[in-house]
C-alpha cells in the first residue's frame, strides 16, 4: 500500500468522531498502573480496570502463529457452486500492533492503537479450482486497523471505558483497496467499579464480529487478584483467563477466548445464482470466521523493556462461512468447516522499562 494511502487512512480513522475508541485483543488497554498503586499516600486516587498482579503494559507487539495440516471442506448453499474438500497445508498468522498514550492524566487516559494482521493459507491442491480458496491463497486475509481507547476515572470507585476501532479487512491488494468496500467498525463500552486494588469489575456492551456476524451483546468485565500468585482476568463471554504469577518477571495464563473476524473476498468471476433472476450478481462475498481457543500462555521478561510470550492451545473452528453482502436477504452462499487442531505462537512485546516505572512511583 502506498505510504500516502496509509497516512490518509490513519488520519481519517484516528481523528474522526465516528472512530473514537474493541479492543486490542489485549485487556485492559496499555497505560500506566492505577493511581492507587503510587507510593505517595496523599495522592488523589482514581479508579480504573487494572488490578495488582496483572501483566505489564504493551507498547509494541510482534506475534507469529502457526498451525499444522488440517482438512477444509465447503458445502454450497446456492445453485451454481459445487461442494469442495481439500487439506490446508499451511495456516499462519502474523500480527504487528502498537499502542501510544495520547493523553495520560489521572482523570483521563487516551491510547491510540495501530495494527496490521495477515492470515495466510496454502492448500494441497494448487490451484484448488475453487474460487474462494484460490483467492485466499493468492492474496491472504489482511486487516489494517486503528483505534482509540478512552478511560475516564470518575473517582476512587467508578470508571468508564470506551473503545472504537476501524479496520480495512479482506483479501485486498494495494491496487484494490477501497474504504467503502473493506471498512469495518467495532466498539465497546464498560462502566465499572474498583472495589480494591485487587478487584475491579464492570458491565457494558461489545459491538463487533466476535461471534461471527456484526452484533451487539452484553459484556461482563471481572479482574480479580486473589493472592500474590493467583488471579482471574475476564471479559465474559468473549474470554476468561486464569493467571498465575510465578515471579515478578514470569506469568502463566490459561483459559479460553472466542475470536471472530469478517473479511471481504473479491470474486474474479461474478456469481450468478441459477433460478434467481431477481438477485444481483455477486462480485464479492463476506467471509465470517469464528473460532474458540483453549490456551496455555507464558510471559517472561527478557530485558527491563522486552518480554517474550509463548502460547500453545487448541483451536475449535465454529464457522468459516461466506455470505451475500449485496442482496437484502444476506443469504449464506458457502458453508465451510476447518478442522479443529492445536496451534502454537511466539510473541515479543515492548513494555515501559521497569526503572522508569519505579522512578515515577508506579509498580507493575
Amino acid at each position: 500500500m502506498p505510504f500516502r494511502h496509509l497516512l490518509f487512512f490513519l488520519l481519517i480513522l484516528g481523528l474522526s468522531p465516528a472512530a473514537w475508541a474493541q479492543q486490542p485483543r489485549v485487556f485492559p488497554p496499555p497505560a500506566p498502573a492505577p493511581a492507587d498503586t503510587v507510593s505517595d499516600p496523599n495522592a488523589q486516587r482514581f479508579a480504573n480496570p487494572s488490578v495488582l498482579g496483572m501483566g505489564p503494559s504493551k507498547g509494541l507487539i510482534v506475534r507469529y502463529e502457526r498451525m499444522p495440516r488440517f482438512n477444509v471442506s465447503s458445502t454450497a448453499k446456492v445453485d451454481g457452486l459445487n461442494d469442495f474438500s481439500t487439506d490446508a497445508t499451511k495456516n499462519a498468522r502474523l500480527s504487528i500492533k502498537g499502542y501510544i498514550p495520547a493523553w495520560n492524566r489521572p482523570h483521563l487516559k487516551m491510547v491510540v492503537g495501530v495494527s496490521y494482521e495477515r492470515e495466510e493459507f496454502q492448500f494441497a491442491s494448487r490451484p484448488a479450482n475453487y474460487e474462494l480458496y484460490d483467492n485466499i491463497e493468492n492474496k491472504g486475509l489482511k486487516s489494517l486497523a486503528t483505534q482509540l481507547v478512552v478511560l475516564r476515572p470518575v473517582d476512587e470507585v467508578h470508571w468508564y471505558l470506551l473503545r472504537v476501532k476501524g479496520e480495512l479487512s479482506g483479501d485486498y491488494t494495494s491496487d484494490e483497496l477501497s474504504r467503502s468496500d473493506y471498512l469495518r467498525y467495532s466498539a465497546e463500552g464498560i462502566y465499572g467499579w474498583k472495589r480494591s486494588p485487587r478487584f475491579s469489575w464492570g458491565l457494558g456492551f461489545q459491538y463487533g464480529y466476535t461471534f461471527g456476524r456484526l452484533s451487539l451483546y452484553p459484556a461482563l468485565l471481572y479482574n480479580r487478584t486473589f493472592n500474590d500468585r493467583w488471579g482471574v482476568e475476564a471479559l465474559f463471554p468473549a474470554r476468561v483467563t486464569l493467571r498465575y504469577n510465578a515471579s515478578p518477571n514470569s506469568i502463566f495464563y490459561t483459559g479460553y477466548s472466542v475470536e471472530g473476524l469478517s473479511y471481504i473476498i473479491r470474486l474474479r468471476t461474478p456469481l450468478v445464482r441459477s433460478g434467481q433472476p431477481d438477485k444481483v450478481a455477486l462480485n464479492s462475498l463476506e467471509l465470517r470466521e469464528t473460532e474458540v481457543r483453549f490456551r496455555l500462555r507464558w510471559e517472561r521478561e527478557l530485558l527491563s523493556f522486552l518480554w517474550l510470550g509463548a502460547e500453545a492451545g487448541y483451536r475449535y473452528n465454529y464457522a468459516f462461512d461466506a455470505f451475500d453482502r449485496i442482496n437484502a436477504d444476506r443469504e449464506k452462499i458457502i458453508d465451510s468447516h476447518l478442522g479443529s487442531i492445536p496451534y502454537a505462537s511466539l510473541e515479543l512485546f515492548i513494555t515501559p522499562p521497569r526503572k522508569l516505572l519505579e522512578k515515577s512511583g508506579v509498580r507493575r
